[in-house]
């Protein structure tokens, strides 16, 4: 467990709102984009930071054209964290700072306090980004390369639940993306299925 922690602010976003975060001492990003998205033009009003760039699509499984996330991805992700070094501003972006950049965050947070509790962990990311909806496929692999037993999953499954009922419409959505198997583990009743 580290005394300090690596960086001292975090912030998740989308690709729209990067702009607005150049001036502001940002030392640190992580970049989750689609295979084949351009770098981000707002990065050029960035100050130095350490920048890395993964690229793989936000879904949980192969399908055509699609590049999920698989268990490299979030080594490299892991391997991100270990080079974080002094304080500093870490920003975690992908398209909608939703899914791939929620799920990057609560990765990181889990590597950086090993004893805190997956609910902490969680609730502490849902208050820095409110609609966060971490990718399941991500979670999974994260949570037995920290060896938490599940416990992230099941806290992710939670905050999915909890999204569900403050926001009804996102069932019918997920589903049409795919993402059914979340709106189904997360157990809520969905108001659009017969």
């Amino acid at each position: 467990m580290r005394c300090e922690p690596a960086v001292t602010l975090h912030t998740v976003c989308g690709l729209d709102e990067l702009a607005g975060h150049g001036a502001r001492g940002v030392s640190h990003v992580l970049s989750l984009l689609d295979p084949g998205t351009p770098e981000p033009a707002a990065f050029s009003a960035y100050g130095a930071h350490a920048r890395t760039t993964l690229r793989f699509h936000d879904c949980l499984g192969p399908g055509a054209g699609l590049v999920p996330p698989e268990p490299e991805h979030i080594a490299a992700i892991l391997g991100f964290g270990r080079d974080l070094d002094g304080a500093g501003h870490l920003l975690v972006h992908c398209h909608y700072g939703l899914s791939r950049s929620t799920a990057a965050l609560l990765i990181l947070l889990a590597q950086n306090e090993p004893e805190s509790p997956a609910e902490v962990l969680v609730a502490r990311l849902h208050a820095l980004r409110e609609p966060a909806w971490p990718n399941a496929r991500m979670i999974g692999f994260a949570d037995a390369m920290l060896s938490r037993e599940g416990r992230l999953s099941e806290a992710v499954r939670r905050l999915h639940a909890l999204q569900l009922r403050v926001r009804p419409h996102l069932a019918e959505l997920l589903r049409g993306l795919g993402r059914g198997a979340e709106v189904d583990a997360a157990g809520v009743a969905d108001p659009f299925q017969a």
